[in-house]
């Protein structure tokens, strides 16, 4: 099944300016906008295709390449789980390029990283948001070691943290073809959306991240589309499609 739509709003320079500035909650900031009931269509659709599966608790969003959205779509929908009222925590497990601390207003000295070098526990990084029901685990310091470090014991054990403590865990995660941190962390998740931004992603790429994530066996939920417009009259748009692509 696949479906698309589009709508419009400013943010030309969404790619240069995520990792400083955030991503764009319209979720939360208009949330009877167009684009907030496509990302409410897209939550939607990510709990029919989790239906099949035994639980779908913990989901990964990622991407073939960097710039793709994934920050975007993944706090968005993190966002929408909320506001039906869903317990939600959002980990930023990008701990190459970590976005949740800019879009949260979080000061990010601790997080992710130093769960996993046991500096902190989980209880003393997640932290609450102005979005109700949302909190956050942002990454923390950005490591020499990304890859050992999502693939160690103590992350699995964030993980069952999460679980036994919200309802929903959003995992921001890597591009899946940049490096290998992805493949590390598909066994402790449920399920994997991928991101594309449409006249931008490779068809190839997209076919090598599809490759790679069943290898790893992933239980890929589908996709989720980023769609420029030429008939914005706001500088740049989007919107999104989801699509079952298994």
């Amino acid at each position: 099944m696949r479906f698309s739509f589009k709508n419009f709003f400013g943010g030309h320079k969404e790619n240069q300016e995520t990792k400083k500035n955030g991503v764009m909650l319209v979720t939360f900031a208009e949330p009877k906008h167009v684009v907030s009931e496509q990302f409410r269509t897209v939550r939607t659709n990510i709990e029919f295709a989790g239906a099949a599966l035994d639980k779908c608790q913990v989901v990964m969003f990622t991407s073939s390449a960097m710039s793709e959205g994934k920050s975007t779509v993944s706090a968005n929908v993190a966002v929408t789980w909320a506001q039906a009222g869903k317990k939600v925590l959002l980990i930023d497990a990008d701990l190459r390029r970590p976005t949740v601390q800019a879009t949260f207003r979080k000061l990010n000295l601790d997080g992710v990283t130093t769960v996993l070098t046991g500096k902190t526990t989980a209880e003393q990084v997640v932290e609450d948001t102005y979005v109700n029901n949302l909190s956050v685990i942002t990454s923390g310091p950005v490591p020499p070691n990304p890859s050992e470090l999502l693939n160690s014991k103590r992350m699995g054990q964030l993980i069952d943290w999460s679980r036994e403590n919200f309802d929903i865990i959003v995992l921001d995660a890597p591009p899946v073809l940049a490096v290998s941190d992805v493949q590390v962390l598909v066994p402790k998740t449920d399920g994997v959306v991928v991101v594309a931004n449409m006249g931008k992603t490779l068809k190839g790429d997209l076919r090598r991240t599809v490759e790679v994530l069943k290898l790893a066996n992933a239980k890929i939920l589908g996709s989720v589309e980023r769609v420029k417009s030429k008939h914005s009259d706001m500088g740049y748009g989007y919107g999104y499609g989801y699509g079952n692509d298994q």
